[in-house]
């Protein structure tokens, strides 16, 4: 990895931590996007990284789980990830249904605040007003996502 690349992939370490995940989430999903070949296995990801091997398998399965990465066929045993494409969609699908739940959640305060705290009352139906706009708007922005980059853009 030469200093262009390394500060590249130091930056998604800073913005995947900045996003709310681990540094080496993003410095891992960094270099998956710019390595060649493409798909890398566990260990040249460690030594690439410069982090250890358990490190790099941890933090490969939380990228698979958000469907970020995929592994990919190998001849020998070793595991070999590779970028999938959508995977930002995908995040966001999953952050969606955390609102959902949020949704839920302030509903439940909803009913254990009577009509008689109007103040807390309209803190919570903000927050329930504002989860529920954000639920409702994010599928059709994934969908414009999705259409605009099979349109070529």
């Amino acid at each position: 990895m030469d200093d262009r690349e390394r500060e590249f992939v130091d930056r998604m370490g800073l913005l995947m931590e900045r996003l709310g995940g681990p540094r080496t989430m993003g410095r891992l999903y960094g270099w998956l996007m710019i390595c060649d070949p493409p798909h890398q296995s566990i260990t040249g990801l460690a030594a690439a990284l410069e982090v250890s091997k358990a490190s790099i398998s941890t933090t490969a399965r939380l990228l698979q789980q958000a469907e970020m990465i995929e592994r990919v066929p190998s001849g020998n045993r070793e595991h070999r990830y590779r970028i999938t494409p959508g995977g930002w969609a995908q995040v966001l699908r999953a952050q969606t249904s955390g609102v959902r739940l949020g949704l839920e959640t302030i509903e439940l305060g909803l009913s254990a605040v009577g009509e008689d705290r109007a103040e807390q009352r309209a803190r919570l139906e903000e927050t329930h007003a504002f989860f529920a706009f954000v639920a409702s708007d994010a599928e059709a922005l994934i969908q414009r996502w999705e259409d605009y980059r099979r349109s070529g853009s």
